[in-house]
C-alpha cells in the first residue's frame, strides 16, 4: 500500500483556527469535535487520497484538485508526486476563488 506524506500550508492552518476559534465561541465541545475529526481525516490522506472527488471547478487551472468534505467544510487539497498537499479548508457555502489556491505556497 502506497502512503503518501501529507503537509498543510499556512493558509489551510490558520482557516483551520479561525473556524476552530468561529465554532468554539458558541460551543467549545463542538469546536474540539470538530478541529479532532479534520484531524483525523486529514491524517486518512496518507493512505487514501484518491477516493476523494475531484473539484470540477478546478479543471481549468491544470492542476488536479480534490476535496473532502466534513459536515459543513471542505478540505482541498492537491497531489505533488507522493505528497498530500492541504492547500485550504472552508466552509462549503463559500464560492470557491481559484486565486486562493494557486497563489499558495506550502
Amino acid at each position: 500500500m502506497r502512503k503518501y506524506q501529507v503537509e498543510i500550508t499556512r493558509a489551510a492552518e490558520r482557516d483551520i483556527t479561525s473556524i476552530f476559534e468561529y465554532i468554539h465561541y458558541n460551543n467549545p465541545a463542538a469546536a474540539m469535535r470538530w478541529v479532532e475529526e479534520v484531524e483525523c481525516q486529514i491524517t486518512s490522506l496518507e493512505k487514501f487520497p484518491k477516493r476523494c472527488p475531484h473539484i470540477p471547478e478546478t479543471k481549468e487551472l491544470g492542476q488536479e484538485y480534490r476535496h473532502l468534505i466534513y459536515g459543513d467544510y471542505r478540505t482541498i487539497f492537491r497531489f505533488q508526486g507522493l505528497k498530500v498537499i492541504i492547500m485550504r479548508v472552508i466552509h462549503g457555502a463559500r464560492l470557491l476563488d481559484l486565486e486562493m489556491l494557486e497563489r499558495i505556497l506550502p
